[in-house]
């Protein structure tokens, strides 16, 4: 079982690297998809089995290998001293430096289609669930799904801003990233004042944060 596992992963990265050079061109499609397949040279029903959603299974793999790699760059990192707000930033505009922007504006244009849209915003969760883990974050009450929705609003607008940047260093980004989290930080202090409020603090703690669950043709990723 285990090695089988190995198998449609490296399969899957297999196709993944494939199918980006046609990304620009043709989008995250099904020509591009089939293009994949032919340049890989695997079976077309074994690769329909590896992705069942073809090029929006390897979009899904494309965004969440960025956010392994960054999880990993983040475990090698010295973020000693660091402010947390200057760590979130770090571990953003690390996210950002992983992807390509065009591939990025291409999965952005898939995933805001409705029949994935739901997809798109579960990848969005994940990446603000990974940096947030990352960064060392246990919380396991309501403060898990603030955090979580509040980073997901953070690095989508980011990410949209910043396919549009073309300052120099993408300096404009930064600084929308920057005040992005200062809004944040606002939050949390308005947060914490309102849930000193008689009996609400009780009532938050009761809640528990969920069991990850996996997206559709992703059940070995749980």
């Amino acid at each position: 079982m285990k090695n089988d596992h190995l198998d449609v992963a490296r399969m899957r990265a297999d196709l993944l690297a494939a199918i980006e050079p046609h990304v620009p061109f043709d989008g995250w499609s099904e020509p591009a998809f089939r293009q994949a397949v032919a340049d890989v040279g695997v079976d077309p029903a074994l690769a329909r089995l590896v992705c069942p959603r073809g090029a929006v299974d390897l979009a899904v793999e494309y965004h969440r290998a960025a956010d392994r790699a960054m999880v990993a760059a983040l475990a090698a990192a010295d973020l000693t001293g660091m402010k947390f707000r200057d760590k979130v930033a770090h571990a953003v505009t690390l996210r950002l430096g992983l992807v390509d922007p065009e591939l990025v504006r291409r999965a952005a244009s898939l995933f805001a289609l409705p029949q994935h849209g739901a997809t798109g915003a579960r990848l969005v969760w994940e990446t603000a669930d990974a940096i947030w883990r990352a960064l060392g974050d246990e919380s396991a009450d309501y403060n898990w799904y603030t955090k979580r929705i509040t980073l997901s609003g953070v690095f989508s607008s980011t990410v949209l801003f910043w396919l549009g940047d073309e300052s120099e260093g993408l300096a404009e980004t930064h600084a929308f990233l920057d005040r992005r989290i200062g809004d944040v930080m606002q939050f949390e202090k308005v947060k914490g004042a309102v849930i000193r409020l008689p009996g609400l603090k009780g009532l938050l703690g009761a809640i528990r944060a969920p069991q990850p669950t996996p997206l559709p043709g992703h059940e070995e990723r749980a």
